[in-house]
C-alpha cells in the first residue's frame, strides 16, 4: 500500500506568491502613479475611487493601468502596516494621512 500524499495547504501557497517583492513592486506602481496624477491635478485634488491612472514602467513595452483610487483607499486603510520608507515616500508626495 501507498500511502496518500497530501497537498500542501492553499495559505502557504498564497503567501509565498504574494510575498514582499510583489507587494513592493505593487507599492511602487502606485506610487509612480500617484505622482504623475499630483504633477496633473495638484496636489490638493483628492484621487477619486474610480480613477484610474495609466503609466510606463521601465522595461516594459506597453503602459499600465493603475486603478489609483482603490489603491488610495487600500493604502490610506492599511497605513499602520506600511514600512517607513513607504511612508516617508507617500509624505513627500504631500500626502496628510501618511
Amino acid at each position: 500500500m501507498k500511502p496518500t500524499e497530501r497537498p500542501s495547504p492553499a495559505p502557504a501557497i498564497k503567501a509565498a506568491a504574494t510575498g514582499p517583492g510583489k507587494t513592493s513592486a505593487a507599492f511602487q506602481k502606485g506610487i509612480a502613479a500617484l505622482a504623475q496624477y499630483i504633477a496633473r491635478e495638484g496636489a490638493s485634488t483628492p484621487v477619486p475611487r474610480g480613477h484610474s491612472e495609466t503609466i510606463t514602467v521601465d522595461g516594459e513595452t506597453e503602459p499600465m493601468v493603475v486603478k489609483l483610487g482603490v489603491w488610495v483607499s487600500n493604502t490610506r486603510a492599511r497605513r499602520d502596516k506600511l514600512t517607513a520608507d513607504q511612508r516617508n515616500a507617500l509624505a513627500e508626495l504631500g500626502v496628510e494621512w501618511a
